[in-house]
């Protein structure tokens, strides 16, 4: 009797162990630059939405570029986005990207004005001080924390089982840093924000000791070696803070973002001299444009290496799927 009570114990410490150890373990989804060939694109977003809702993650990561740069940028088009942003049943984090404001002067996209379109998206998207989607999660903005970048209200941040999330509004088109000295403006007090935001997500995370940040937006910084280092650069500044931080830093770190539309996983941040590659830091670039399709991250607490990744490829989806 003992024995067997001995062994009954030890079955249900085992269980409750991995039961805590499961419990700090989640999933999330990670997707962009979609739907661009509308109106054809809506029913391949729409299917992606339902097959991302049976998966039940705990958020879902939306990169930005929420059409392509040749879709008028009006608010009609951005009443259509809610209410794609509507049918995802987990809560969704939204980060914008060029298409939605930058590139918005282009005749094709209507001519606007860029930046009475990033207005319009603040407006439209970043009033409350909850998340997206149709379950919604608290966020902290920019805004609550430092007065001095009052209006960066995209700018959020959150926490999921002991993991730091933020959200950082740096978009395709070279960051806004071109074109002209209006726009050169945006990208100078933006950016200025955007080093402040990703500085006071370090400094939090090493203050409550959290296993690792995942930092997402829209641009895709490393098309190109010259981004960390020519002066016309609109990602310069930035790539030199997260490597200067992601060192200093020594956990992981995943940066996931959109942008060139080809599934990447790599490591891309090198040291400030960059001769190194940065070892904790890994980057999940996701699909978009034609390829409408996501991805799943799983974390799992404790482990040296938290991020693994799984591709949600759906067959009805593919321009030329693979035979039954």
């Amino acid at each position: 009797m003992k024995l067997r009570y001995l062994k009954t114990i030890l079955a249900a410490l085992f269980l409750c162990f991995a039961s805590v150890s499961t419990a700090q373990n989640f999933k999330f989804i990670a997707l962009g630059d979609m739907p661009y060939n509308i109106p054809e694109d809506y029913v391949r977003y729409e299917r992606l939405i339902q097959r991302i809702n049976t998966q039940t993650p705990a958020f879902s990561i939306f990169i930005g570029d929420t059409k392509s740069g040749s879709t008028p940028c009006s608010d009609e088009y951005n009443l259509i986005v809610e209410g794609y942003f509507k049918k995802f049943n987990s809560p969704l984090l939204y980060s914008p990207g060029d298409n939605e404001w930058t590139d918005c002067h282009r005749p094709s996209a209507g001519a606007y004005d860029p930046i009475e379109r990033l207005q319009a998206l603040r407006q439209k998207f970043f009033q409350s001080k909850f998340s997206l989607g149709q379950q919604k999660i608290p966020l902290i903005r920019q805004a609550d924390v430092d007065p001095l970048f009052s209006k960066f209200v995209e700018n959020s941040l959150w926490v999921k089982n002991h993991f730091l999330f933020v959200n950082v509004h740096i978009t395709g088109s070279n960051n806004n840093f071109e074109r002209d000295d209006r726009s050169k403006a945006e990208y100078y007090e933006r950016n200025q924000a955007n080093l402040s935001w990703i500085k006071y997500a370090f400094q939090q995370a090493l203050k409550m000791n959290y296993e690792g940040i995942i930092f997402s937006y829209q641009a895709d910084m490393f098309y190109s070696p010259k981004q960390a280092i020519e002066s016309e650069s609109g990602y310069r500044e930035t790539l030199q803070l997260l490597s200067t931080s992601a060192e200093t830093f020594k956990k992981p770190v995943l940066l996931i973002h959109g942008d060139s539309h080809r599934l990447v996983i790599d490591q891309p941040l090198k040291t400030m001299d960059q001769k190194y590659i940065l070892e904790n830091v890994l980057r999940l670039q996701v699909m978009g444009a034609d390829e409408v399709q996501a991805v799943e991250v799983q974390v799992s607490s404790g482990q040296e290496q938290p991020f693994s990744f799984r591709p949600l490829l759906l067959r009805d989806n593919m321009r030329m799927p693979y035979p039954k």
